[in-house]
Parts: structure tokens; sequence; C-alpha cells
């Protein structure tokens, strides 16, 4: 059985709310064990994991969050820093599956969280079991 974290930035809480529901069924029906820690925004992910990975507790890691576009350049720092701070850690090694939402609108983002229609959140529960499993075959 793995242990995994699930690393959730908290800024949309009621669309956090249906990824984190998706992302816990996922791993409790894959029969494995889950903490959660929750951060103000989604650019904390990645440091958040590497501090995790150094504890050596967590097998693999679930990374959630939506970022919405606004009328600044903040959107594209934002998803494009997240993004690339959890292909970091995944490139060193460790098993992070990215449900960080990065949308144009609150719609896009409430059909790709609610675990009734896309499941993002169960998406990347999934993507880190299946980064796991690699590990024992490479």
């Amino acid at each position: 059985m793995a242990h995994l974290l699930i690393a959730e930035a908290r800024f949309y809480a009621h669309l956090n709310d249906l990824l984190l529901a998706g992302a816990r069924a996922a791993i409790e029906a894959a029969g494995h064990s889950h903490e959660t820690i929750t951060l103000p925004g989604a650019l904390e992910l990645p440091a958040a994991i590497a501090q995790a990975a150094e504890s050596g507790r967590f097998d693999a890691y679930v990374a959630l969050g939506v970022v919405i576009r606004g009328e600044t350049w903040h959107f594209e720092i934002v998803a494009g820093e997240s993004a690339r701070g959890i292909m970091a850690l995944t490139l060193d090694g460790l098993a992070v599956g990215n449900g960080i939402l990065t949308v144009e609108n609150e719609a896009q983002a409430l059909h790709r969280a609610d675990p009734a229609q896309a499941n993002k959140g169960a998406g990347a529960a999934e993507a880190a079991l299946a980064l796991l499993a690699l590990k024992s075959v490479f």
C-alpha cells in the first residue's frame, strides 16, 4: 500500500472541494492512504512537495489547485511556473500527478473539477499512482 500526499492550493475552496473529493476517492479505491496539506496558491505547490519528499513519508504526490485567467499577466506566471515546478519534480524522479486546473473561467473549472463530470482530481491521483507503478518496472 502506498501513502500519498495531496497538496492543494485552496484559493477557490468550492472548486478544491470537488478536486479533493475526486482525488481522495481514486486513491482510496486503489487501496492506498493519503494525507492532505493546504497552501495559499499554486505557486507554493512545487516547493511544498519538494519539502515533503525530503521527509521520506510519501510514495507519491498529487498537486491540486485552480488558476482562472484574469485581466493581468498573473495567470500566465502562475499557470506556467507551477506546471514547470511540478514537471521539474517529476523529472527528478518523484511521482507527481498534476491536478492544477488552468482555465478561462469558473464554468470550465467547475466542469473539470466535478467528480460527476471531468473529475480531474481523480485523474491527477491516477497519474501519480501510474508514475509510482513505473518505478517498479525500471
